[in-house]
């Protein structure tokens, strides 16, 4: 059932377990990506809009030159619902996302001037 809201207990467990980089905040989840400026930041806004378009799930996002904050409910359901920890479980995997080690693809290199995000 993705309407149905979720316990605050069970959300919190949940992303303590999955998504240790949200956190529930006043009937949302919440996260913080830092980038490294203004061209980071856009990067993120559009993944995430990919993301959400595909998912038909929107969240809000404050956008500002350091940073994107997401904050996710479902909002006819007034609270957070299955939908908002899969998307969240999407959106973390997808911004997060490098290349592995000793794989193919090299990644970013570690240098100020290529770096755009900052990991966790």
């Amino acid at each position: 059932m993705s309407g149905h809201v979720l316990d605050d207990n069970d959300i919190r467990a949940r992303l303590a377990k999955t998504l240790p980089h949200w956190r529930l905040d006043n009937g949302a989840i919440e996260r913080v990506f830092r980038t490294q400026g203004w061209k980071g930041t856009l990067m993120v806004v559009n993944t995430i809009g990919h993301l959400a378009e595909a998912a038909w799930h929107h969240p809000e996002l404050l956008v500002s030159y350091p940073s994107v904050t997401v904050r996710l409910n479902t909002h006819d359901a007034g609270g957070v619902t299955e939908k908002d920890m899969e998307l969240a479980q999407k959106i973390e995997e997808v911004v997060m996302w490098r290349p592995a080690a000793g794989g193919a693809l090299e990644g970013t290199p570690d240098d100020p001037a290529y770096r755009y995000i900052r990991y966790d």
